[in-house]
């Protein structure tokens, strides 16, 4: 509780001659407007209220499958998207449309990717067809040989 306190805390220091309640409220004033203008739009993946907050066009495009293999593509192409679900692995892209270009490429990328995951199989089928070959091979016979006494 602590830790977050201090971590959302920030310091300000007034220089005043005569520190009144309304020169208080003027530094606070400055303050808040500091805050609220010097906060960059979000990037990224956002919720689809934040994006249509960006007062820009926006398109969709109908999305089926992996939303976390589209993720590490869009990062790659520093994109502004939103998904809305319509059921089950079923999403709706939402995007912006200045960004229609940089989308494109990236759900290009995104296909080639989820294309190349499909053909290959997973590591657990991989490591069972190799146990199925390791026990299919005739076990090798080893020599048990009975030491006697040493000698001292």
């Amino acid at each position: 509780m602590q830790e977050d306190i201090e971590r959302r805390s920030f310091a300000v220091s007034v220089t005043a001659t005569k520190l009144t309640g309304r020169a208080l409220a003027k530094a606070l004033q400055a303050v808040m407007h500091k805050l609220q203008k010097g906060q960059p739009p979000p990037t990224g993946r956002q919720t689809v209220k934040e994006l249509m907050g960006h007062g820009v066009n926006t398109n969709t495009i109908p999305l089926d499958g992996n939303t976390r293999l589209f993720d590490r593509v869009a990062r790659k192409w520093n994109v502004d998207y939103s998904f809305h679900k319509t059921g089950p692995k079923k999403y709706l892209l939402v995007f912006k449309a200045g960004q229609a270009d940089a989308i494109t490429q990236c759900l290009a990328e995104y296909t080639k990717r989820a294309m190349r995951k499909d053909r290959r199989p997973s590591v657990l089928k991989r490591m069972g067809r190799a146990t199925e070959e390791i026990n299919r091979r005739k076990p090798r016979e080893r020599e048990h040989t009975r030491e006697g006494p040493h000698d001292r």
